[in-house]
């Protein structure tokens, strides 16, 4: 009786102990715009508001913000600052994305 107690304590304390960590690293509000910025950079690629040369940039962008990310995370936890400086990176992605697909330039159609 004593043992299933004592195991069922450390699995209490194992569990309380690992949700503060994950909770520490994952970010639900980075994760959603990534996935509106993707899903606004496929459709400007349907509609021909995006060129190939504006997308591969985009690309390049949201690919560094996702690697400066996982560098922000590889230490268990993402401070305040990091999680800003991911806001501010997204933020600016978002604007691009916007003057790319309102700009003069579209993908020529396939003939």
């Amino acid at each position: 009786m004593h043992k299933l107690l004592a195991s069922l304590i450390t699995i209490a304390i194992t569990a309380a102990l690992s949700v503060p960590a994950v909770a520490g690293i994952r970010d639900p509000r980075v994760n959603q715009r990534q996935h509106h910025q993707q899903a606004r950079v496929a459709q400007g690629v349907k509609s021909g508001e995006l060129t190939r040369p504006e997308v591969k940039d985009i690309r390049s962008d949201r690919r560094d913000i996702r690697q400066e990310e996982r560098q922000f995370k590889s230490d268990g936890q993402i401070t305040k600052d990091e999680r800003q400086e991911l806001y501010q990176d997204q933020k600016a992605a978002s604007q691009e994305i916007y003057q790319e697909k309102h700009d003069d330039q579209v993908r020529p159609k396939a003939e």
